[in-house]
């Protein structure tokens, strides 16, 4: 298709001939969806964490500002509410890491987080509207090259802002996507280089394990066991990480990794399950004649959407199954999900890439994986959050750097270079966007790139020209607009006096008003130059646009 090159199936839990026959019903797929939904709990847990953290506003007391059990709401949301209404089978949502800045701003702006929370209720409003409206039709613009590009982009920045984390270096956010850092005084790289000098042998013991055992689990002799899809490879490099580390506390204390230095988990543990339920913020009804809240609304229901969307078009790229979202249901999901969690305390929700293509790799069927990770959110959140507390963060940067490393595979490079100009320009102008800029800057800016080269594509062959001595045949091909004014005055300006000339637009389904006009003054010219013209279905369709009238 289009010469891109798809994850092998083998990469994703499937045979080498092809994915297995998708069971129908809920329960016939639970051994594919009930692992896939505890990774990707796994995975979501200090995403949902990182990302409230990272919402806070400056200059807001703690007491009004994002409580960290905003984001495990949020993530809650998306698993309980979205998934069971979403137009996909395999997307995930939860609070993103794209929304942050947003969020941040509108608390700002608005005084408190309680102030900002019927902000998230109104965009969720409009999302549902939106979806009436059908305005999921959006999704349907965006090149496949784009497409690509904004995975292999996010693969990218995923490698890069896991590696600190995989080396002990925890400075920045869990979740982060942004490729500097705040202030823009230190970058990924910097990061990096910086995790290499200050790396801690106990954080690189546990990560080099579990990615040996996300390796090791992709190999015949394991993949092809019918036991290892109700066992996935991520599972395993996550308990063996927390063994690993337990195993330090009891041989070598020294080595053992510590919560309070920041490599670990950090979920607040509140007390009983109803203690955290009353701690929850709630929306202050008293702001919503401020102006202020209807313009946040409007932003965070705009960029929310647009990255839903996204997001939801690139499962389907990465779905084995190749099923096609419904996103005019996802709109419909996605407001239904804000408008709960803006009501209870969350932050805003969106479809999320990287949970999302952890899913995919780790097996998920339907929509019963993104269930699962919302019932093990609320569940253990509540009830263990000290046993959460013992995961590694390495072991979590283990598994997304394998998640990077699948979206942007050597392979698909090759591919989109071998596929030409028109699709390897705006695919990699969005991979570099995406990375060093932020995901909805390279997808629009690659829109934009992807229109520009279908327009030279089209100049460059909407106008055939064959000639054999003085007979001369000039053919339209395809629509021919005021752009191709320039080559056809060309190509009329070389015919030698006394040549016998056709002019063929058969072919074209829209010759432009310019073109017509061009073609009129040579006719008119030509009697004077001893050239013969005739002209076939030379005609200007009507417009789709009809003035009254007219």
């Amino acid at each position: 298709m289009h010469g891109l090159d798809y994850p092998p199936f083998t990469e994703i839990g499937m045979s080498e001939d092809g994915p297995d026959r998708l069971e129908s019903g809920v329960v016939s797929n639970l051994k594919y969806d009930l692992p896939a939904g505890l990774v990707v709990f796994l995975v979501a847990l200090p995403l949902c964490l990182g990302i409230a953290l990272a919402s806070r506003a400056s200059g807001i007391e703690d007491a009004n500002n994002v409580p960290l059990m905003a984001g495990i709401i949020a993530g809650v949301i998306g698993g309980l509410v979205v998934a069971p209404l979403s137009g996909s089978q395999l997307s995930v949502s939860g609070p993103a890491a794209g929304l942050t800045t947003l969020v941040a701003g509108g608390i700002a702006s608005l005084g408190g987080f309680e102030q900002f929370l019927p902000a998230i209720v109104i965009a969720g409003g409009m999302q549902i509207v939106a979806g009436l409206l059908r305005g999921g039709v959006i999704a349907n613009i965006f090149p496949v090259s784009v497409v690509e590009g904004m995975l292999a982009g996010i693969g990218i920045i995923l490698i890069l802002k896991q590696l600190p984390h995989a080396l002990g270096r925890d400075e920045d956010y869990e979740g982060s996507l942004d490729f500097w850092m705040a202030g823009h005084q230190d970058d990924a790289f910097s990061q990096i280089e910086a995790a290499i000098v200050t790396a801690s042998p106990s954080v690189v013991i546990v990560s080099v394990a579990c990615l040996i055992v996300l390796v090791v689990w992709k190999q015949p002799f394991i993949a092809n066991k019918s036991w290892s899809k109700i066992l996935p490879g991520p599972l395993v490099a996550v308990l063996l990480g927390v063994g690993l580390n337990e195993l330090f506390g009891l041989i070598a204390p020294t080595m053992q990794i510590l919560g309070t230095e920041g490599h670990m988990v950090q979920l607040p543990v509140l007390g009983s399950p109803m203690a955290t339920i009353k701690s929850l913020p709630s929306p202050d009804w008293s702001v919503m004649g401020n102006p202020k809240v209807w313009t946040v609304a409007a932003t965070i229901a705009a960029v929310a959407s647009l990255e839903s969307l996204l997001s939801v078009e690139a499962v389907d790229k990465l779905d084995p199954f190749r099923r096609t979202s419904n996103t005019n249901r996802e709109l419909l999901a996605q407001g239904a999900g804000n408008a709960l969690s803006g009501l209870i305390g969350g932050l805003p929700v969106t479809a999320v890439i990287v949970r999302s293509s952890t899913n995919v790799y780790s097996g998920g069927r339907t929509r019963m994986s993104a269930v699962f990770h919302g019932i093990l959110l609320v569940g253990l959140v509540l009830a263990v959050p000290f046993l959460l507390n013992r995961i590694p963060l390495a072991a979590l940067a283990a598994v997304l750097l394998t998640v990077g490393y699948k979206l942007s595979r050597y392979e698909l490079y090759k591919k989109m270079y071998k596929s030409g100009a028109d699709q390897f320009v705006p695919f990699i102008i969005t991979v570099l966007l995406t990375v060093f800029v932020d995901l909805l800057t390279g997808v629009m800016v690659g829109l934009v790139i992807g229109v520009v080269m279908v327009l030279i594509t089209n100049f460059q062959s909407a106008i055939s020209v064959v000639n054999d001595e003085n007979a001369w045949l000039i053919r339209f091909t395809a629509n021919v607009s005021f752009m191709n004014k320039t080559k056809l005055r060309n190509v009329l300006a070389k015919i030698p006096n006394g040549s016998e000339v056709v002019i063929d637009g058969v072919a074209a389904s829209h010759i432009d008003h310019d073109i017509l006009s061009i073609i009129e003054d040579f006719v008119e010219s030509a009697r004077f130059r001893d050239i013969t013209v005739q002209t076939r279905r030379l005609e200007s369709k009507d417009h789709p646009i009809r003035l009254p009238g007219a």
